[in-house]
């Protein structure tokens, strides 16, 4: 045995290794439509939301792989005001949300979009979305930002329109001035998207 031989090292409970195993188990998990109505369960879990269609401009090479456009989770105990409230049903909640926003933008159709979803604790949820959102870098999550927020609150409705909301017209918000180029956006998902389906095969967990 050569001298600079050095054994492998491998830790089942790493913080890499437990997001591949979430990952992986999490995209074993159905496509489900957002165009039909979302199922009533309860819990708490991992998310993410695909386009598979072949329409949109922006969109369409993504279909063809488990690309998430948007990745998150939804907690049983959400404590905004430090105060920890459980909530029966939030992984169904934050979904239907997520649809409504989808079906108020122009230009987006509920039928081209699916979702995958996993109930988890609270904990595991936190891991597999950092392994989602790291690995996958979603358009949404990264350029795209705004998909997720929340209505602004009556002194806030004065800030900038999302970058989201920019590309993505037709929510209804309240927005300050428009300070976002939609030209420049879009431009900067087509170069991202194109990134992302290069280091596609890369990640652990497809293999798993």
């Amino acid at each position: 045995m050569s001298d600079a031989f050095v054994p492998a090292y491998f830790d089942p409970l790493s913080t890499t290794q437990l997001e591949a195993i979430i990952c992986g188990q999490f995209e074993r998990q159905p496509l489900l439509s957002l165009k039909d109505p979302v199922p009533t369960f309860n819990g708490s879990g991992l998310y993410a939301i695909y386009y598979v269609g072949r329409t949109h401009p922006l969109y369409g090479k993504l279909a063809h792989y488990k690309i998430p456009v948007y990745a998150g989770q939804a907690r049983s105990h959400v404590s905004a005001t430090g105060v920890s409230k459980r909530e029966l049903r939030p992984l169904r909640s934050r979904i239907r949300e997520h649809r409504r926003s989808i079906e108020h933008c122009e230009g987006l159709d509920q039928v081209e979009f699916a979702v995958r979803l996993l109930l988890m604790p609270d904990v595991h949820a936190d891991l597999g979305e950092n392994g989602l959102r790291v690995g996958y870098q979603p358009v949404w999550n990264s350029v795209l930002k705004g998909f997720g927020s929340h209505e602004q609150g009556s002194t806030t409705r004065q800030s900038k329109r999302s970058e989201w909301d920019t590309v993505h017209q037709g929510r209804k918000r309240t927005f300050g001035a428009t300070t976002h180029d939609a030209d420049k956006l879009a431009r900067k998902v087509r170069t991202h998207i194109d990134k992302q389906i290069a280091t596609y095969d890369s990640l652990p967990w497809h293999d798993s």
